[in-house]
């Protein structure tokens, strides 16, 4: 899946190309809804999404994003966030959830938080309405692809829409590039270390070291980031 939505998305040139792009991946993705935001360092945004506009409308005009628990949470964290296992509590917030369903938004999501060159921010979501169990299973089945797909789609916008967003390309070392490399091919971390004929303590250095140049939040992040800047032999 991964490889033809590359292949797509290069191709890409416009922002209304780019919808195209993103609203078709509900159906690649497995899931009901797909949606990308994104807010430059000048306050610009740009956004697609496949949920009804009647909601879409809803939201914003009820300014939801100050109680919603998924901004709230993408905006402090780092990593992906999977909808159930935030604090959904509150009077407003279970009002809010049961108005997002009843929308269609769907009872399950993965959002993924995605922080730009230039303080620009961005979010990606999927969200079905599968049960717990069944949502289990894409989650682990899907994360890397979902994460990977994210940055992909970020940079892209950048690319359209916030030239002078773009962060500038680093250098990586041969060894940062070879267990980088091993990572976004598929190998485990104990699959690329046999590889390399190092310890996986010596290449979660390299990892590491890796991520710090290209200011990714983890090491998924600083695959996608590497693979963008065309950094990686894959």
């Amino acid at each position: 899946m991964l490889e033809a939505f590359l292949a797509h998305l290069q191709r890409v040139r416009t922002l209304s190309e780019l919808d195209g792009v993103i609203l078709s991946l509900s159906d690649e993705l497995n899931v009901e809804h797909v949606v990308y935001h994104s807010v430059s360092s000048a306050g610009k945004e740009y956004a697609a999404a496949t949920y009804d506009p009647k909601w879409i409308d809803q939201y914003l005009g009820n300014d939801y994003a100050r109680i919603d628990p998924v901004v709230q949470a993408c905006v402090r964290m780092y990593h992906p966030v999977d909808w159930k296992r935030l604090d959904w509590s509150g009077k407003s917030t279970k009002n809010f959830l049961c108005e997002a369903i009843d929308s269609g938004v769907g009872n399950q999501g993965f959002s993924v938080p995605i922080r730009g060159p230039s303080g620009q921010f961005a979010l990606f979501s999927v969200s079905s309405s599968d049960n717990d169990d069944a949502w289990e299973h894409y989650t682990n089945d899907y994360s890397r692809s979902l994460i990977l797909a994210s940055h992909y789609i970020n940079q892209k916008a950048l690319e359209i829409e916030l030239g002078s967003d773009q962060a500038d390309i680093v250098s990586l070392s041969p060894r940062e590039t070879d267990a980088l490399t091993l990572l976004a091919i598929g190998n485990n971390r104990a699959q690329a270390a046999n590889s390399l004929s190092i310890s996986e303590h010596t290449l979660r250095v390299y990892i590491e070291s890796a991520r710090f140049k290209l200011a990714a939040s983890n090491t998924t992040h600083a695959v996608a980031k590497a693979l963008n800047q065309g950094l990686l032999r894959v």
